[in-house]
């Protein structure tokens, strides 16, 4: 595949977690896809991506994701995006805030086959507990 079908993966496989649909990432992510920052306890692989997925959306129903830049390359595609969404489900054992969020975050994904097959990301975690309050004031 070039990199503009690589990209254009990409941009359905963003769809489709916008719009919640993840019986769509059957045919966009191996089921097998290596993730390098899976949450723990969850299954390998797509099944415990779309666990995880839907582990943040219950904290986020209204979450969006949207696309900043992607940057592609041989066999990877690389997206920076904007992640913007209302706290009203508990999150990491807090109850909901109601607070309004927005972090900014990068994915690397590996292709073959048509696929993507490994997942690298960076996440403001921090920047997002803030923005919810759960990190102690600083001083």
């Amino acid at each position: 595949m070039s990199i503009e079908d690589n990209k254009s993966v990409v941009r359905r496989y963003r769809a489709a977690h916008n719009q919640g649909n993840l019986d769509a990432l059957d045919s966009i992510v191996a089921s097998d896809i290596i993730s390098h920052n899976a949450l723990p306890g969850l299954p390998p692989g797509l099944e415990g991506g779309k666990m995880a997925h839907k582990i943040f959306m219950e904290s986020f129903p209204d979450g969006q994701t949207r696309t900043e830049d992607l940057i592609a390359e041989g066999d990877k595609v690389v997206e920076r995006y904007t992640f913007t969404g209302t706290n009203t489900g508990p999150f990491m054992g807090s109850p909901a805030t109601g607070k309004k969020v927005q972090i900014e975050s990068m994915s690397i994904y590996r292709f073959a086959n048509g696929k993507i097959v490994e997942h690298w990301g960076e996440n403001d975690s921090m920047g997002l507990m803030a923005q919810l309050g759960m990190l102690p004031a600083g001083g």
